[in-house]
């Protein structure tokens, strides 16, 4: 996370051991709200600087401006937070690392063509492409500025491997679910820990995986239930020797969405403790997508 360099250093003695903002190893309440204030601010600021660099005045017009993935900028910052780079270094590694994100989700929202289809969804679908490479194009404008070729190669290398991964997945064979399942996990959580890679950083990549994959799952599965096109289960739909119709892909994803849950509540609550910011954020997030989930579906 990005902070104000008086902020970075700031450590008050607490029982007799050192109180961070960020790595927290025993803080009393009131310090820990403090912290988890701090990071929300952070994590605001940084969205708000992303959110004016993908703005652009003529493509808001025709498409919905670009959703920021909120969970990968969490995981990403605390990523960054942890390493000895400045801050300005840390800044631009994940804008122009989220930037690649975009664009990465952007290209996913292009629809297939048909002959019947009209005017108005033949421009949106061109202007979404051109969205997608617009939002490509100025993270490499970004690490221009920045004279970081290493870090240009890691995420080219990275976006090279995830349209690979794509191809792969949605357009040839699998042996099974699990290998399934295997590949959109890769997908949904390389970007991030080839950064992680790269910065040496890769305590919660395990984690990171396990979450990302998850939420994935439910949000398409949600998706797909309230009448919007999914291209994961049409992916499944279309390899229905795999785990036969809709409604068997719908259950058997659900199982598999319980199964992570369980699997990541205990894996984030045995993070380093100075990934306090962290965990906390990730208890809330599972609580809240997955009980708001049930909710919804009870009603």
């Amino acid at each position: 996370m990005i902070l104000p360099q008086e902020d970075i250093h700031n450590e008050r003695a607490v029982d007799g051991e050192l109180c961070y903002n960020r790595s927290v190893k025993k803080c009393s309440g009131r310090d820990q709200v403090i912290m988890l204030n701090t990071a929300d601010n952070d994590i605001k600021q940084l969205k708000t600087k992303i959110a004016s660099k993908v703005r652009h005045p003529y493509l808001v017009r025709f498409i919905p401006e670009p959703a920021i993935d909120e969970d990968k900028l969490v995981i990403l910052s605390s990523i960054m937070d942890h390493t000895n780079l400045s801050d300005v270094k840390k800044e631009q590694y994940i804008i122009t690392t989220m930037l690649v994100q975009v664009a990465l989700d952007t290209h996913d929202l292009v629809t297939l063509s048909d002959e019947d289809d009209d005017r108005e969804t033949v421009r949106n679908r061109q202007l979404t492409v051109l969205a997608g490479d617009y939002y490509s194009g100025l993270y490499y404008y970004l690490l221009s500025q920045l004279d970081d070729i290493p870090m240009i190669h890691t995420l080219a290398g990275a976006i090279k491997e995830i349209n690979e991964l794509k191809m792969e997945l949605y357009y040839k064979d699998v042996e099974s679910f699990q290998e399934f399942l295997d590949g959109l996990k890769k997908i949904e959580s390389l970007l991030i820990q080839r950064v992680a890679s790269y910065v040496q950083k890769t305590t919660i990549n395990d984690m990171a995986g396990e979450w990302l994959l998850t939420k994935k799952l439910l949000v398409e599965k949600r998706s797909y239930q309230e009448g919007n096109f999914s291209p994961l289960i049409d992916a499944l739909i279309n390899r229905s020797s795999l785990l036969g119709n809709s409604t068997q892909i719908l259950v058997n994803i659900e199982q598999m969405i319980q199964n992570h849950v369980h699997r990541l509540e205990t894996t984030v609550t045995q993070l380093p403790v100075h990934f306090n910011w962290l965990k906390s954020y990730m208890h809330t997030a599972i609580h809240h997508q997955f009980n708001h989930r049930k909710v919804a579906e009870e009603g």
